[in-house]
């Protein structure tokens, strides 16, 4: 789950918001994202084996450093104002007057974070640039060698979850290094600067009382519950109405403990997180394949039965099988030129932890290389770039004038506008694959 990413400095400050099918990344904080909030705290699952490196689980937790809060300093009126409707609006979904006026005492605004949430990079990251940082080879032998040191309880989850151990730890690794980078901000004033100001004022507001309620229920106490500054937390970055929904205390405990050193909690949650989305046991996240000679790039992006595309000529790279079942989507996630891949139902399930084709395609791809697999076959359009906003808004009024688009001229590569960019590259002669890039601005511009 879910921006926004993985590591938290990698992504939350590189991509920014798009519906290109994975030629930039979408999201802003990596973090799990549940399709419905669920507030509804599942049995905890107990484990049957102690914690890893350990004979017992251990008797504390070993929490990051939380940053401070400024106490003593006043509130101003409006925030004051905020918190009077915000704790009658708490108490009556369930929260206890002692939980809410604990959580709440000293907090102030953080305007470090508004100036987070309000910066907007002009030009967003093509997707090998993505990768190369998010699978580098750094992250490659860092989390092989994860695999060796945790082992033990891999095997575990991987048994009672049915989902792959690379690609749990390849969460691990994309969304905080391996542990390394898991936040020290304390949530409940990050999410309450959130929820005041920002456009997504209603969602922080709904993961702040799922804060509380994770409070309330004594997995953390109020100095230990930290996290990103968007309020995403632990070794693989759940939000707060995440958690409730699907952490579980694989170690028995009697707490979901995803902030401690031990990543146990954590791992397991979110391989129940992906078990509960769908995943499917033994089916790849995707698969690179060659297209044949003269194919219709307009199948690119609709979803047939595997056979179908075997009868269409589709192949797997370097002679890779392909599934004999199942439905799969063809991306061209860098247009025509670049690789095409074959996505699954796995992948599917990927982008419900965090919806971007980037983000699942990178966390496919390094569970690849964790389990010794080799990089991609063919090339990414590496001179190319992608286009600053106002070069998506000419793409949207150069598409309108053409007659082919009719929807807002925002800079935001949704589907109308990549309905539209295939509908004009088919009738001037280009493979309709609907990629944008500056090769097609420029052709356009003729």
């Amino acid at each position: 789950m879910q921006r926004h990413a993985g590591v938290l400095g990698l992504i939350a400050a590189s991509l920014i918001v798009t519906d290109v099918a994975a030629s930039v990344d979408r999201s802003l904080i990596p973090q799990p994202r549940p399709a419905q909030q669920s507030r509804q705290v599942p049995t905890p699952v107990l484990a049957q084996q102690a914690p890893i490196n350990a004979g017992i689980a251990p008797t504390r937790s070993l929490f990051p450093a939380a940053r401070p809060d400024h106490l003593g300093q006043p509130r101003s009126a409006s925030l004051e104002r905020w918190l009077r409707g915000f704790r009658s609006r708490a108490l009556a979904q369930g929260i206890q007057t002692r939980v809410f006026d604990r959580a709440f005492a000293g907090v102030q605004l953080d305007p470090d974070i508004l100036q987070r949430e309000s910066r907007q990079p002009e030009f967003s990251r093509p997707i090998w640039a993505y990768l190369d940082s998010a699978v580098s080879e750094s992250r490659i032998r860092n989390g092989r060698a994860m695999l060796r040191e945790h082992r033990r309880v891999l095997d575990e989850i991987e048994d009672r979850y049915g989902v792959d151990r690379e690609v749990v730890v390849a969460i691990w690794g994309m969304e905080s290094a391996y542990g390394s980078l898991r936040g020290s901000t304390r949530i409940i004033p990050a999410l309450t600067t959130l929820a005041i100001s920002s456009r997504r004022s209603n969602f922080y507001e709904q993961q702040l009382i799922g804060a509380l309620q994770i409070l309330q229920a004594g997995d953390v106490d109020e100095r230990h519950l930290v996290g990103s500054w968007a309020g995403a937390m632990g070794h693989t970055q759940f939000i707060p109405t995440s958690y409730l929904a699907y952490a579980v205390d694989f170690r028995g405990d009697g707490h979901r403990d995803i902030w401690s050193d031990d990543p146990t909690d954590s791992l397991a949650s979110t391989a129940a997180y992906l078990s509960r989305h769908g995943w499917t046991r033994g089916q790849p996240w995707g698969v690179e394949v060659r297209v044949p000679s003269g194919f219709n790039p307009r199948l690119a992006n609709t979803r047939r039965g595997v056979q179908e595309w075997v009868a269409l000529g589709i192949r797997g790279q370097r002679g890779v099988a392909l599934p004999t079942s199942g439905e799969a989507t063809l991306m061209f996630p860098a247009g025509s030129q670049g690789p095409a891949i074959l996505a699954f139902q796995n992948f599917r399930v990927i982008k419900r932890y965090n919806n971007a084709d980037a983000y699942a395609i990178g966390v496919g791809h390094l569970a690849d290389r964790l389990r010794g697999e080799d990089g991609f076959v063919a090339d990414w359009p590496r001179d190319d770039r992608p286009l600053s906003r106002s070069e998506r808004e000419e793409l949207q009024r150069l598409l309108q004038r053409a007659g082919h688009y009719s929807g807002a001229i925002d800079g935001r590569v949704g589907s109308g506008t990549l309905s539209a960019v295939r509908d004009w590259q088919a009738a001037n002669g280009l493979p309709p694959d609907g990629y944008v890039s500056l090769a097609l601005l420029e052709r356009m511009r003729r």
